[in-house]
């Protein structure tokens, strides 16, 4: 499904690509990638620009660092996810800690709202 977007976004949203932070790349090379579903990265949808998005099940994946544990920005992240669910997309937000400390468990959360198992990953490559 394919959602409007604010095309004053894009160019921001090739930049972010191109410097994913640590936990990003993480996250897509050793797990996102081998998904038997097509993920985006850096996707705009609306007015915003989410890290990852599975189109086909409706599914937003963030990555929070630690400024997302300030009171006006978790205000701004709550509204943001308000926003999403409107249009019937579901938000998964992990903190970067977990990504580094507990990736198995953050990995094996966005399996399960996929309805998928580790055996249905494609090989590493």
């Amino acid at each position: 499904m394919s959602y409007n977007y604010n095309k004053k976004l894009v160019g921001t949203a090739q930049s972010l690509r191109k410097r994913m932070t640590d936990e990003e790349k993480h996250l897509w090379y050793d797990f996102l990638k081998r998904l038997p579903v097509t993920v985006n990265r850096q996707k705009n949808i609306g007015d915003f620009i989410v890290d990852f998005y599975i189109a086909s099940a409706r599914i937003v994946i963030e990555l929070d660092g630690s400024g997302h544990n300030l009171p006006s920005n978790k205000k701004e992240d709550a509204e943001r996810d308000a926003e999403l669910e409107k249009l019937y997309i579901k938000v998964l937000r992990y903190r970067n800690i977990d990504v580094n400390r507990n990736f198995d468990a953050v990995c094996n959360d966005i399996l399960k709202h996929l309805g998928l198992s580790i055996n249905d990953l494609k090989p590493a490559k």
